[in-house]
């Protein structure tokens, strides 16, 4: 009977310490890192980058090749070769057609082209200042105040980025590569 009260005593302690261990790990797993252990704080053209990568800016204005995104033409928009001249014919049901670089949209809209966000100055945001760039994004407005801009562009949920962030991105798209590629005007149904 004592061996049975000392193992039960011991399985009941050993119960308890796992409970305590496991609270503690969870607690802790759960808090912000020690002040000594973060990591250091993003330069702008890094969080920049951050929101370029997580927002899929390469899903559109990226030229696909063989269904991924070539990089080699990274952020450059629509190709200027290739030449779109109306809408193609959807069947019913189907509202939105897409070309298979992924750079040109068509809908009840018209046709879209994305746009290119390399810094070239002649076609791409080279020209463009920082408040322009966040002007764009904010109030959905190509240039910061012209025309609106067109799906598939999800400026609205953009636009939600603080200002601070807004201009990171710009700081980042300011550093890649210039691509000379000039993006056709859209296209407007009805037009």
């Amino acid at each position: 009977m004592r061996v049975f009260n000392r193992c039960y005593r011991m399985v009941l302690l050993l119960a308890g310490v796992t409970v305590v261990a496991t609270a503690a790990f969870s607690a802790a797993g759960s808090q912000a890192p020690a002040s000594g252990s973060a990591s250091p704080a993003q330069s702008p053209v890094e969080r920049g980058k951050y929101f370029v990568l997580v927002q899929d800016c390469n899903g559109c204005h990226t030229p696909f090749k063989n269904g991924e995104p070539d990089m080699t033409r990274m952020l450059s928009g629509h190709p200027q070769d290739i030449t779109i001249t109306a809408a193609p014919k959807l069947p019913p049901g189907w509202a939105v057609s897409i070309s298979d670089t992924n750079t040109a949209w068509s809908g009840p809209w018209g046709i879209s082209f994305t746009t290119n966000l390399t810094p070239d100055r002649d076609t791409g945001i080279g020209g463009w200042t920082e408040d322009m760039f966040v002007k764009t994004i904010r109030n959905g407005k190509h240039l910061g105040g012209g025309r609106g801009l067109l799906p598939p562009m999800p400026w609205k949920m953009y636009g939600n980025l603080t200002d601070a962030d807004l201009k990171a991105v710009y700081a980042y798209l300011k550093t890649i590569p210039a691509i000379r590629n000039k993006v056709p005007s859209p296209m407007l149904a009805g037009k």
